[in-house]
């Protein structure tokens, strides 16, 4: 008798690796990052330091920190045949795809691609952290047939500052880069999801850091992970104004609608980035008052649909109506994901390399039982 794995479908509750980058309590509704939680880092730290702490476990010393911010910094710079790629690319085309794309090109262009020694991939992590926000802006920037910006290399500049800059053409207000930065931070690293699952399955193989961060974003793009903020906003469009909350909750679960931006597969209370979410988008509407309507009609939807279904809202809720407000276009919202989670996808890449075996799960096979091939006159 053949023996039988245990199954669980979509791997839910099944322990699949050892890490020391995130920790999730998902009954206690805690999120830490290498032992620290996370509003403790949205209310002290910054995106760039946090990124340190990610990849190299502790957080830095100020010349730790100086000389990375350096390090990043200066690869803020996209190979010419990258921004050809990303010129040449259909203005209708969805932005994740040539997210995915552009990365994956950029491997050609690294002539350490196929290095595998932890100091170069090291390297290739800090480049695919200051490109990733490149390329989204670009893509954004030439759909609009705009001239592409060079990026600010100041180590000085944050990658907030920077990418809003390279959007928009104009240096942000301090609060939206600190908003942007924060979120950023909270975005940055969750553990096993799918997308880091998928990184790290790539990375199993010993396939370069490249293939494995394109892995990554192919998976965040699907409807399931990472679109979620999306159609968060997009309901919030549609309802327009407070007043029309209630009708909207009415008439969704009288159709059966789901609620984007409620509930969560890990977490069984509250998502604990909402929390902080929330926070930030009320701080935004209250310094942006042609905005504050999203803030508004945001909370005013979390307490109608606590009501009527007992659902928490997730990080994505909240997360809609900081992005819109600080002027970013709503299929952007995923690309922003990506900006914010390459670091997460880095760190837990290298910490694969570094205590490899190869990701390679079984079946519960479903199917015939074993049974006589039959000619074909016969069948």
């Amino acid at each position: 008798m053949v023996e039988q794995s245990v199954f669980s479908k979509g791997l839910e509750d099944i322990v699949a690796a050892e890490s020391s980058i995130c920790s999730i309590d998902g009954k206690n509704s805690k999120l830490l990052y290498r032992g620290y939680e996370i509003h403790d880092l949205v209310e002290n730290s910054n995106f760039e330091e946090t990124t340190y702490l990610l990849l190299f476990g502790e957080l830095p010393k100020a010349d730790e920190l100086a000389d990375f911010k350096r390090k990043v910094a200066a690869e803020r710079e996209l190979p010419r045949g990258v921004l050809d790629l990303i010129r040449l690319a259909p203005k209708e085309a969805n932005p994740m795809t040539v997210l995915r794309t552009a990365v994956s090109c950029l491997a050609l262009f690294d002539p350490e691609a196929d290095d595998k020694s932890p100091e170069a991939n090291v390297r290739k992590a800090f480049r695919l952290i200051a490109k990733v926000p490149l390329i989204v802006a670009a893509f954004e920037r030439v759909r609009k047939g705009w001239e592409i910006l060079p990026a600010k290399q100041e180590a000085s500049v944050s990658t907030a500052e920077n990418f809003l800059y390279l959007l928009k053409g104009k240096e942000a207000a301090p609060l939206e880069s600190r908003m942007l930065d924060r979120y950023f931070i909270l975005l940055t690293e969750h553990d096993l999801n799918a997308s880091t699952f998928a990184a790290r399955t790539a990375a199993s193989t010993l396939s370069d850091i490249y293939s494995a961060m394109t892995a990554a974003i192919g998976t965040l793009k699907g409807d399931l992970h990472g679109s979620a903020n999306t159609r968060t906003m997009e309901s919030l469009l549609a309802i327009g104004d407070a007043r029309n909350v209630e009708k909207f909750v009415e008439e969704a679960i009288g159709q059966k609608k789901k609620f984007m931006g409620f509930g969560h597969r890990v977490y069984k209370g509250p998502d604990p980035r909402a929390h902080d979410l929330k926070r930030m988008s009320k701080a935004l509407a209250d310094a942006f008052p042609a905005q504050a309507k999203w803030y508004a009609i945001s909370e005013k939807l979390e307490q109608a649909v606590w009501e009527k279904k007992k659902l928490n809202c997730n990080v994505d809720f909240y997360s809609a109506s900081v992005l819109y407000t600080v002027g970013i276009p709503t299929d952007l919202f995923t690309p922003m994901f990506a900006v914010s989670r390459t670091a997460g996808w880095a760190a837990h890449i290298l910490e694969q390399y570094k205590d490899n075996r190869l990701i390679r799960p079984v079946s519960q096979y479903t199917g015939a039982p074993q049974r006589p091939y039959l000619p074909i006159g016969k069948r």
